[in-house]
């Protein structure tokens, strides 16, 4: 990982006009656009349809928030990815998460007390960091407790924040 910044916030002015005002138009009231937006504005053709995908799996999954922010920190958490855990914390209270809970998505998930369907996405979340894939036991596991539209939506929430998690580590953000 890297420890200083590779690719440096882009500057006022440097952006693309109609970059810089889209990066200016993601941030959260009251908060700075999120550093991975503002570098994926280096290369402005790609960042709205990137916000499109982000937006559509965020706002109009089936997940239930706490699914989708449980997976986003336990994604984090997996790559080491200060940025994206730091980013997912304030989201995962919103979406309910306890403290205990949050706490417990970076650590080895015998040493909490899981509900059978968030210790499918927990395991899911590990199988493909670590194997590219979920073994058969998790996948069964999983498939017990959550419909074929949500299973879509698992795998590929995953494969989002393990993409961002790459992206802010490598770029030292």
């Amino acid at each position: 990982m890297a420890t200083e910044p590779r690719i440096p916030l882009p500057e006022p002015g440097e952006l693309r006009a109609d970059a810089e005002q889209l990066v200016a138009a993601i941030a959260p009231p009251g908060r700075e656009p999120a550093k991975t937006m503002a570098i994926l504005a280096y290369q402005p053709d790609l960042l709205s349809p990137f916000l499109g995908w982000a937006a559509a799996l965020a706002l109009n999954g089936v997940l239930s928030k706490g699914d989708h922010e449980l997976l986003a920190l336990r994604v984090a958490s997996n790559y080491k990815s200060e940025f994206e855990w730091v980013e997912h914390v304030e989201y995962a209270r919103d979406a309910g998460l306890t403290e205990e809970e949050i706490t417990a998505a970076a650590e080895p998930v015998e040493s909490f007390a899981w509900s059978d369907p968030q210790l499918a996405l927990l395991h899911a979340a590990d199988d493909l960091h670590k194997h590219g894939t979920v073994n058969n036991k998790n996948w069964a596991n999983l498939a017990a407790h959550f419909d074929k539209q949500s299973l879509v939506e698992i795998l590929f929430v995953i494969g989002q924040y393990a993409s961002l998690s790459m992206v802010a580590n490598a770029a030292g953000i």
